[in-house]
């Protein structure tokens, strides 16, 4: 049986938690105060995913940039793929919150979407 400590992010209490698992199954998490605290540590020791937050160039627009995030979080081991993806995105203004940028990320499935409006010059 192996044992894991975790520190929860899913909110602003990082609860400290254990994970006791036997190979990939999770068999118990306890120090969380909440259900979500749970849910993160069950995810996080079996296949961690991240929301990825960065920004892109926007040509035409009042701002050079905008920032962007990934719609829904990707493998943690996609990180790097997905921010060499983004680095080189280039949009045309206006942005608005909510537009997708990058249709499929670095081939996860994900979208890329602008969280900031840039209206045009």
């Amino acid at each position: 049986m192996e044992t894991r400590h975790l520190t929860c992010i899913n909110c602003p209490m990082g609860c400290q938690l254990t994970v006791e698992m036997e190979g990939q199954e999770v068999l118990s998490v306890t120090g969380n105060s909440c259900p979500r605290g749970d849910m993160y540590a069950r995810t996080e020791v079996v296949n961690p995913v991240r929301t990825v937050t960065s920004s892109v160039l926007v040509t035409g627009g009042q701002a050079e940039r905008t920032s962007v995030k990934t719609a829904n979080p990707i493998p943690k081991g996609m990180i790097f793929d997905v921010m060499k993806e983004i680095d080189s995105a280039v949009i045309a203004a206006p942005v608005k919150i909510g537009d997708v940028v990058i249709e499929d990320v670095a081939g996860t499935g994900v979208q890329v979407v602008a969280t900031k409006n840039i209206a045009a010059r």
